[in-house]
C-alpha cells in the first residue's frame, strides 16, 4: 500500500539525512492523516485511492503556487516546489499521454452523446476514472474544446 510506502520513504530520508525529502514526506503523511480524520476513517483504511487523491491535490496546489512564484520572480521557490512535485509524483500511477486522454474522452462522448455545455457534469463524472492518471485541468479543457465552448 502507498501509505506504508510513504512511511518507509520517510524512514529512509531520515537515515539519509535528506531534510528536503523528509519535510515533503512529512507534509504528505500529515495531509493523508488529516484526510482520514476529516472523513472519519481509520489509519488502516488509508487505501491507495486516498493517497493518490491527496497526492494529486498536493501537486495541483504546488503547480498553482509555482505560477504565482513565477509572476513574483521567485525562482528559488519555484525550484523547491518542482523538486517536491517530482518526489510526490512517484506516488501517482503512470500518467496518461494527451493522446490517451483524448481517446478516453472520445469514448465518453460516444457513450453519452453530449449536445451542449449542460452535459459537462455527466461527461466529467464519466471521466472520473482518469483522476490521478491525468491532469484533470487538461481533461476539462479538452472536453470544453470538444463541446465547442
Amino acid at each position: 500500500m502507498l501509505y506504508e510506502q510513504v512511511a518507509e520513504d520517510m524512514k529512509t530520508a531520515m537515515k539519509a539525512k535528506d531534510k528536503d525529502s523528509l519535510n515533503t514526506l512529512r507534509l504528505l503523511k500529515s495531509a493523508i492523516d488529516l484526510y482520514l480524520v476529516n472523513n472519519k476513517l481509520e489509519r488502516n483504511n488509508a487505501s491507495d485511492e486516498v493517497v493518490i487523491d491527496v497526492v494529486a491535490k498536493q501537486i495541483k496546489t504546488h503547480k498553482e503556487s509555482i505560477e504565482e512564484f513565477k509572476k513574483g520572480n521567485r525562482q528559488d521557490l519555484v525550484d523547491g516546489l518542482e523538486r517536491e512535485i517530482a518526489l510526490l509524483s512517484k506516488y501517482l500511477p503512470e500518467q496518461l499521454s494527451e493522446d490517451d486522454v483524448r481517446k478516453e474522452i472520445d469514448k465518453a462522448f460516444d457513450k453519452l452523446k453530449p449536445t451542449s455545455m449542460k452535459d459537462m457534469g455527466n461527461i466529467m463524472k464519466e471521466l472520473a476514472s482518469l483522476k490521478g492518471k491525468a491532469d484533470m485541468k487538461l481533461v476539462n479543457s479538452i472536453v470544453k474544446e470538444k463541446l465547442g465552448v
